[in-house]
């Protein structure tokens, strides 16, 4: 069967509101995921004019996720209830606002809660987008559809740095946000031609699921942002990891028991379902846990400046786009299985080789595992996404749409936490022989971060060249063992789906695609069936 060619004939017959809607559904999910990668390339300017340390400029990033992995299932199902598209255009107005209120206040805790805030609306974004894909588009071109929009949201981090590179060559960090901001702006109008969508059922939101689940999401992440510094035996620690397994019970028990649940939790049941859920995690997980690693060694060791870094992990969008293209094709003839497992594996021997860079490391060390995490993504995306919605009823994919984003903003979330805590611990711990021979002065800089250890010394002079050399040799170590961490979890999570995800559907012959058997039919029901 030409399963190509049949996308094509289907691609053909897409309408002209079709093809709006994707557009419009697939920048604005670009937008919010490049917002999550927006500020890795200013993060050694804001550490420097704010004064922000290692572990605030962890939260800078991860209060936008946390906050979006948090509301991002019940936004879906406000969508569902009062309209998909008036949801999308009040998700892309918050984030626009709150964009713009680091223009206003620079302290990083100010930073954190617009970040956090702007993570809000982008909550209501991503699932809106989606879900008006599955809805607007007929079953059998609502496959291709998804292919891209899975295809844009893989590579929207990318995009993401690549801009605020081009910003940062010739204004400050506050350029970003004036561009997330008027972008906001401009989609939230664009967003307003499109047709709404909404579910001719309008179930009551279950809000005390709403609020367990996002309850859940908020303890477990926290606990592990915090446990590379304090330890599972901290306190503070112990009880967020409790608390966060508390609330998942007791959004399992609230779901089971609802007439109405915020998602029905026997879904995971489905390997499919589950299968994809979890193999979307580990892939944002991998993507910008790495994304916070390599724009800061860029930037800090091969003395990059932020456009320069940007073009610099650019390469990794071709294979990852290429693939993605022909990803679900190739996943209709072997199944799920092989591909999450030979991409998950891929992604781990790039994260390997990341972890063996070096301060005499040159860019060609640095781009072919980026090529090679790149492939694998590109093997992984697209075929769990849909995975995702194609083992879900149609009346559910608002539900399976809201899953697939809360299961990437959840896997980002932890990506960041677990890189930044690991890189932020690493870093702390190397560089502290160094500090009782420092200044008073200059020992809280030092031991914040790499960028104020680098403008100390460049104030000091070539007298601190040496303190230089080791607060990079510090860096790089925190650096490598937050790439095998993530290496860690990126192998872990091939084992597990080996055993989880599904293998190829049979294929069924096209006289079977065209009408279902009838088993059971009688003669004369069949001479009365038209042919």
């Amino acid at each position: 069967m030409n399963t190509h060619g049949t996308d094509t004939v289907e691609i053909a017959r897409w309408t002209r509101a079709e093809w709006w809607m994707l557009t419009v559904s697939c920048l604005a999910v670009a937008l919010v995921v490049a917002a999550m990668a927006a500020l890795y390339s200013a993060l050694p300017q804001i550490a420097v004019e704010t004064g922000a340390t290692q572990a605030q400029l962890t939260w800078i990033v991860d209060g936008y996720t946390l906050v979006l992995a948090c509301l991002v299932l019940p936004a879906g199902a406000v969508g569902d209830r009062y309209g998909r598209r008036a949801v999308l255009v009040a998700g892309l107005a918050v984030f626009a606002a709150a964009s713009a209120l680091p223009l206003l206040l620079g302290d990083p805790v100010w930073l954190i809660a617009a970040r956090a805030l702007a993570g809000a609306g982008a909550a209501l974004v991503m699932p809106s987008t989606l879900s008006i894909l599955t809805a607007g588009f007929a079953p059998a071109h609502r496959g291709r559809a998804v292919g891209v929009w899975a295809g844009v949201a893989g590579s929207g981090a990318v995009l993401g740095i690549l801009g605020t590179g081009v910003l940062l060559e010739r204004w400050s960090w506050l350029s970003v946000f004036v561009g997330l901001t008027v972008a906001g702006t401009v989609m939230a109008g664009l967003a307003c031609t499109i047709a709404e969508s909404r579910q001719r059922e309008h179930p009551p939101v279950d809000w005390v699921g709403a609020v367990a689940v996002a309850v859940a999401v908020a303890a477990i992440v926290f606990a592990a942002i915090e446990v590379p510094a304090r330890g599972w035996a901290d306190p503070l620690v112990a009880v967020s990891a409790g608390v966060g397994l508390l609330a998942t019970v007791a959004f399992v028990v609230v779901e089971l028991r609802s007439s109405a649940p915020l998602l029905d939790v026997r879904l995971f049941t489905h390997r499919g379902f589950g299968a994809g859920a979890l193999s979307v995690t580990i892939q944002f997980l991998v993507t910008f846990g790495v994304f916070l690693l390599l724009v800061q060694y860029l930037q800090l060791i091969f003395g990059y400046g932020p456009l320069a870094s940007a073009v610099a992990l650019a390469p990794m969008v071709v294979p990852l786009v290429a693939i993605s293209v022909i990803a679900p094709w190739l996943s209709s003839l072997v199944g799920l299985r092989v591909m999450t497992v030979t991409g998950l594996l891929a992604i781990t021997a790039g994260l390997v080789l990341v972890s063996r860079l070096t301060l005499t490391a040159h860019y060609p060390e640095l781009l072919w595992p980026l090529l090679i995490m790149s492939a694998g993504l590109g093997l992984c995306t697209a075929p769990a996404t849909y995975a995702i919605v194609a083992d879900t009823p149609e009346a559910k994919h608002g539900v399976a749409a809201a899953v697939n984003d809360a299961a990437r903003e959840i896997g980002a979330a932890i990506g960041i936490a677990v890189a930044g805590s690991v890189l932020a611990a690493g870093y702390t711990h190397r560089i502290q022989p160094a500090l009782p021979r420092l200044p008073e002065p200059a020992r809280g800089p030092v031991a914040d971060s790499l960028a104020a250890a680098l403008q100390v010394a460049d104030e000091a002079g070539p007298v601190a060249r040496p303190l230089a050399e080791f607060a990079k040799a510090a860096f790089v170590h925190g650096s490598g063992q937050a790439a095998l961490v993530l290496a860690a979890l990126t192998a872990a999570g091939a084992i597990v789906l080996a055993l989880l995800a599904p293998g190829p559907t049979p294929r069924r012959t096209p006289r079977a695609l065209t009408r279902p058997p009838r088993p059971t039919e009688t003669p004369a029901a069949r001479e009365r069936r038209p042919s």
